[in-house]
């Protein structure tokens, strides 16, 4: 026998379904994370990226109570990691690395199997500082004499791992009609030995790349690339402040998958932020030249959606071929 739902009843057991369901979500959230959380790191194991994530994983351990291991997915110019994480359960449980470079800058260079919307933002957590580093013994200080040398005979060289490294001396190119030959390497130690060896003129790298071979006086910096000085050497201007509406600028964040429990990312969000206001973890990442970020996962979203337009606009005014 079928037994017909009265207007009244049928309310009262939508509203009792709808009840037990928010009660499983919350449930589910309450018990999170259910063992250790994976985060994928899109760049090799020692990298600037790769070490200021397990910074981070290490101070949100304490927050989550769980352990947080690090999983190094590189390739394709950092964009293996986040088409990864996109292929991964959206339950929480992993998380990975998503990058400025990766999602403001790669698409405009290359098909990657991902949009900014693939992913629900956790948190952004540092940013990046640049710098434009000559040898030691180079007849020149500042960006003036850098161009005015690029102007005269030959040109010079100069070697990046890959964007946004190489923008900045595309640009100044650009706009100075300066003769910069860009030598592409696979990482930003092999950038370096490329300028110490004498096989590039000036490298654009960062703090971490760049510092102990000033301590060592081998080489000298002659402009910070970022928005920034560096707080290291103060004395150093930027691109910009010495007459060259040029500069770069990179965030670092963590994101889960799309469609992951927005409780769970709450808490996510929650230990992220605890770990980045830990003055512990703040002075690791700057002893890697990255400045530390306390960016929610909604202002991470913004800035990579800010950052995907101004750099698609500096890509093509600066003729970038896009990567097969």
């Amino acid at each position: 026998m079928f037994h017909l739902f009265s207007k009244t009843n049928l309310i009262r057991f939508a509203a009792t379904l709808g009840f037990g369901l928010s009660m499983v979500t919350a449930q589910a959230a309450s018990n999170f994370p259910n063992g250790p959380v994976e985060l994928i790191v899109n760049y090799g194991a020692g990298g600037n990226t790769d070490v200021a994530a397990r910074y981070l994983a290490a101070g949100m351990e304490p927050e989550l109570d769980e352990t947080v291991v690090v999983l190094n997915r590189p390739g394709a110019m950092g964009t293996m990691g986040p088409s990864y994480l996109t292929r991964q359960k959206n339950d929480g449980q992993t998380i990975g690395v998503v990058t400025y470079s990766t999602v403001a800058i790669a698409p405009h260079l290359m098909d990657v199997p991902y949009t900014i919307d693939d992913f629900e933002y956790i948190a952004g957590f540092g940013r990046f500082r640049y710098g434009v580093a000559v040898r030691a013994d180079a007849p020149y200080d500042d960006i003036e004499g850098l161009i005015e040398a690029a102007k005269s005979g030959e040109g010079l060289f100069f070697g990046a791992p890959s964007a946004p490294n190489n923008l900045a001396m595309f640009e100044l190119a650009r706009i100075t009609d300066a003769n910069l030959e860009q030598i592409l390497y696979k990482s930003g130690a092999e950038t370096v030995n490329g300028l110490l060896s004498g096989q590039v003129d000036v490298i654009v790298q960062n703090p971490s790349d760049i510092l102990p071979h000033v301590k060592a006086g081998k080489m000298k910096l002659i402009a910070s690339a970022s928005p920034i000085r560096w707080h290291e050497l103060p004395d150093v201007p930027t691109i910009k402040e010495q007459g060259y509406p040029v500069e770069i600028d990179s965030w670092l964040g963590i994101a889960a998958p799309k469609g992951t429990d927005p409780k769970k990312v709450e808490l996510l969000q929650a230990a992220a932020l605890a770990a980045m206001d830990n003055p512990e973890v703040q002075e690791q990442m700057n002893s890697i030249g990255i400045d530390p970020a306390s960016l929610t996962g909604s202002e991470y979203r913004e800035a990579l959606a800010e950052g995907y337009e101004i750099m698609g606009k500096a890509i093509k005014e600066a003729d970038l071929p896009r990567v097969n």
